[in-house]
């Protein structure tokens, strides 16, 4: 009897450890974060290390911590590649600028960054500020599907747009250079870097417009959304957003209002 009871309750025990076992929640899977790789106004690589920084990781890896779980960063190189990712289920959230022409598969954050948009001449060019870039005669070049490119589509009224298909390196400047538009157009921090060691070109010294930076989650997932906003919110409020921004050494970006 006495070895019947034993064994009566070592089975209750071995269920009983099954039981809590099942009640234990599996670790949580990484975050994974999606963001444009060659976008210099997001994302900065330490020269020395070759580690990845900037406010699209820092605030990647904020979000993690707060959520507790790891992060996976997914560097891509296009926004639709951004969007894919994000629609498809291969990305829980993504870095992308806002554009009306993106709507549709996926769901915007609210702005928490402006990176703002200029042109580059020619040294000896007559254009001397963003106001004059629309005018007739002028062709004006920009990157296929980059922000600048979407908003003077949307814009251009007299001016032609020469939109270029997935530039590298220099060819937007080079273009300008031999005359085949008469400025190009993206992001301040980018023709910066482009015009380090150019001769013959210049920076507009104003902006265009800021380009309204985003968090994206798939289409329906609110809750996820609701979330983000919120991070978004409380990274504002703290200063921990425009500490990301000072330290990161960008040109051109600002917190959103």
């Amino acid at each position: 009897m006495r070895t019947l009871s034993l064994c009566a309750l070592a089975t209750l025990l071995i269920a009983s450890s099954d039981a809590r076992a099942q009640t234990v929640p599996a670790p949580s899977r990484a975050l994974r974060v999606v963001f444009l790789a060659a976008n210099p106004a997001m994302t900065v690589k330490d020269p020395i290390t070759g580690a990845i920084g900037g406010p699209a990781v820092d605030l990647a890896r904020e979000l993690a911590r707060r959520r507790g779980v790891e992060v996976s960063l997914i560097g891509v190189q296009t926004p639709q590649h951004i969007i894919d990712a994000v629609r498809n289920g291969d990305a829980d959230i993504g870095f992308v600028a806002y554009n009306p022409e993106r709507e549709g598969p996926i769901l915007f954050s609210q702005p928490f960054m402006l990176v703002l948009q200029t042109f580059v001449v020619r040294e000896d060019s007559p254009l001397q500020s963003v106001k004059e870039i629309d005018r007739p005669n002028q062709k004006i070049g920009a990157r296929r599907a980059d922000s600048m490119a979407l908003y003077l589509a949307r814009t251009l009224k007299q001016a032609q747009l020469i939109e270029i298909a997935e530039p590298t390196g220099t060819e937007g400047t080079q273009g300008v250079l031999s005359g085949q538009w008469d400025a190009f157009g993206t992001n301040r921090q980018r023709l910066t870097e482009a015009l380090r060691n150019a001769t013959g070109l210049r920076l507009l010294k104003d902006d265009l417009y800021g380009v309204e930076q985003t968090i994206i989650v798939p289409k329906g997932d609110l809750e996820n959304l609701k979330a983000v906003n919120q991070f978004i919110d409380d990274i504002r409020t703290s200063g921990f957003l425009r500490a990301a921004i000072e330290r990161s050494g960008i040109i051109g970006i600002a917190v959103a209002p």
